[in-house]
């Protein structure tokens, strides 16, 4: 009888400390730990698909996971930038995507330095630099609302990024304990 009031109270002291944040993450279900997330990003239906797929609730290995992504994501889009411009017949495009080359190699720059923070621990220059790489990848979709319009892959791809870096950007305020 003693052991069941026990765990009775033990029950409702951790739901407590849970709903109010104080329940270290790695004791969090999956589901609860991705909808922590998730709900801090921009694009929380995008951030769940691509948690879902990480293979670990780990804050770090979300980490890793997602700073993996942005940088396959945004080496592929400076690829095809760069593809693009050496298509381009109208020099007004043709500038577009060599401007957007370059701010998805910057992009490309930022994470690998925000690999190497998250090894170190620096959990503020992780949130640094993923806040530095949606801000390229965003130049970049700016230049997309000028004339000529285009439909290229490359305005999605830009989007990606910046959902990609959001998604950084929540993992790395809770690593920091910003909840």
């Amino acid at each position: 009888m003693a052991s069941s009031s026990f765990l009775a109270a033990s029950s409702i002291v951790l739901l407590v400390l849970f709903f109010n944040g104080m329940v270290p993450m790695h004791v969090a279900s999956q589901d609860d730990i991705i909808s922590t997330i998730c709900k801090k990003t921009r694009n929380p239906s995008f951030c769940f698909n691509v948690l879902n797929s990480a293979g670990t609730t780990d804050l770090k290995g979300l980490a890793i996971f997602t700073l993996d992504l942005a940088n396959d994501k945004a080496a592929q889009s400076r690829v095809l930038a760069q593809s693009l411009e050496s298509k381009a017949v109208d020099p007004k495009l043709k500038e577009r995507y060599a401007t957007c080359a370059k701010h998805f190699n910057n992009v490309v720059d930022d994470i690998v330095d925000g690999k190497n923070y998250l090894v170190k621990g620096d959990y503020n220059g992780v949130n640094s630099m993923a806040s530095i790489a949606m801000t390229e990848a965003g130049d970049c979709l700016d230049s997309f609302m000028q004339l000529p319009k285009e439909s290229s892959a490359l305005s999605g791809n830009g989007k990606v990024v910046e959902d990609i870096c959001s998604i950084i950007l929540a993992i790395a305020n809770l690593l920091l304990g910003r909840a």
